[in-house]
């Protein structure tokens, strides 16, 4: 089973649990799905108690609520992290990067968030989506500050982020499912190409 460090960057004992717990159930759900988050399952994986379960999150639904919005709070994070530059459009595919990092860093939070793996009846309340909407919403910027600034063809921004955001998720679910057959680099061979040709297409 992979690793549980990502979610150990914190301090208290009480923070330490939480952690465990949200990135034992993300790793359950990715790996064998919904019937394997029992909270007696969960308990052992991240070596604590089934009370755990509920004291931090009053159940197995408030748990993988809190899945999700980490995932979204992680992508949100990553986006944001390039610095602006003079070259809007290169900027977009330093975003497109970052996007790509944050689910190649955390593949079992990004296949829970995006319904990759199976949650059952669970889904997701208005405030989770507007946690995935905000990094939208970062991304729609990002294009109509390269429309201002020359970079690209003025148009409907949303739309054009669409179309992006479209391409990197596709782009990660197929490296994540390991299907970039013949590739040995597949983000200088394929991602950063894609990202550049669209956005060549995208310009005035």
């Amino acid at each position: 089973m992979a690793s549980m460090s990502p979610f150990l960057e914190q301090t208290g004992p009480g923070t330490d649990v939480r952690r465990r717990l949200l990135e034992a159930a993300a790793l359950l759900l990715d790996e064998e799905g919904p019937g394997a988050l029992t909270a007696r399952r969960l308990a052992s994986t991240a070596e604590t108690s089934t009370m755990a379960v509920y004291t931090h999150f009053g159940g197995m639904l408030g748990l993988v609520r809190a899945i999700v919005v980490e995932g979204f709070k992680r992508l949100a994070d990553h986006v944001t992290k390039p610095p602006r530059t003079d070259d809007p459009v290169t900027d977009l595919v330093e975003m497109a990067l970052a996007y790509r990092a944050n689910a190649v860093e955390n593949p079992h939070l990004y296949s829970v968030m995006f319904g990759a793996t199976s949650l059952g009846g669970y889904r997701l309340a208005p405030e989770e989506r507007a946690g995935g909407l905000y990094t939208f919403v970062v991304l729609s910027e990002a294009v109509a500050r390269a429309m201002e600034m020359g970079g690209l063809r003025r148009g409907n921004a949303e739309l054009v982020a669409q179309q992006l955001w479209t391409a990197m998720h596709g782009y990660v679910m197929l490296e994540l499912a390991g299907l970039h057959l013949g590739s040995g680099d597949p983000v200088e061979e394929v991602f950063r190409p894609l990202m550049t040709t669209l956005l060549a297409g995208l310009s005035p």
